[in-house]
């Protein structure tokens, strides 16, 4: 019985749905009334809250930044055929250590520029805790305020990038651009409060997209079906995408 409970307070530890299910508040009415600072533990709202929020965060984005990058590669070949290069220089259709994953410099510069490019999400939001000032128009800010920070507005704003921000160019992250600034292109937010998944997320789509381009091509497939446009939800998905795929 006693090593029961003990696995039972383990997997308490190490299983997240587990600890939010722990925090559970006994008596919901009761914290209600209680200040913040004195509430203990999740309602049951948060809690499905949260669990939604995880499942959001780590398929949707993932999901719909892997299907924007399929439709650039279809309007881009070029593009396409300089990550197949780079792929073949490190072997052939081969399973790919961490430090070749590493070596790929090109296509990290891809996954930026569809980020850039299409971004998944629309902006993102912070509450001022002090009275501010806009700092180039003077506009005056008070505490409680919510600023919205459009990601598409600042990825593709010509005052900020070397190279035309209208234009698809992975490279601009090796040469002109390489050097922007840090609050231009936050697809992740930016700041302590950024996405703390950022760098699995970045893994992820590096490992599908290597595996992937090792073993197909992907080609447009026409004007009607592969048209782009978006659909704005949860994140920015696109409208008309229709590839074609072909095989060694």
């Amino acid at each position: 019985m006693a090593q029961t409970i003990e696995l039972r307070e383990q997997r308490k530890r190490t299983c997240l749905i587990a600890s939010l299910v722990a925090s559970l508040q006994e008596d919901e009415e009761a914290e209600a009334k209680k200040s913040e600072d004195q509430k203990r533990g999740l309602s049951r709202e948060e809690v499905l809250q949260e669990i939604l929020f995880f499942m959001v965060a780590g398929f949707e984005t993932t999901s719909t930044a892997l299907a924007w990058f399929i439709h650039a590669m279809s309007k881009y070949p070029d593009v396409q055929r300089k990550i197949k290069e780079e792929l073949m220089s490190i072997g052939d259709n081969q399973s790919l250590t961490l430090n070749q994953l590493d070596s790929l410099v090109y296509l990290d510069c891809v996954i930026n520029e569809t980020l850039r490019f299409y971004p998944v999400a629309q902006a993102t939001c912070r509450t001022l805790t002090v009275d501010d000032r806009l700092p180039e128009n003077n506009v005056q800010l008070y505490k409680g305020d919510t600023v919205v920070i459009p990601f598409n507005t600042l990825a593709h704003d010509p005052r900020y990038w070397s190279i035309d921000p209208e234009r698809f160019v992975p490279e601009r992250f090796l040469d002109e651009d390489k050097n922007h600034h840090p609050y231009v292109f936050i697809p992740f937010g930016g700041g302590h409060r950024q996405c703390i998944g950022q760098d699995l997320a970045r893994f992820e789509l590096k490992v599908i997209i290597a595996r992937m381009l090792q073993q197909v091509t992907f080609g447009d497939g026409g004007p009607k079906v592969n048209s782009g446009g978006h659909v704005i939800g949860l994140t920015i998905t696109p409208k008309n995408v229709g590839v074609t795929i072909e095989f060694p």
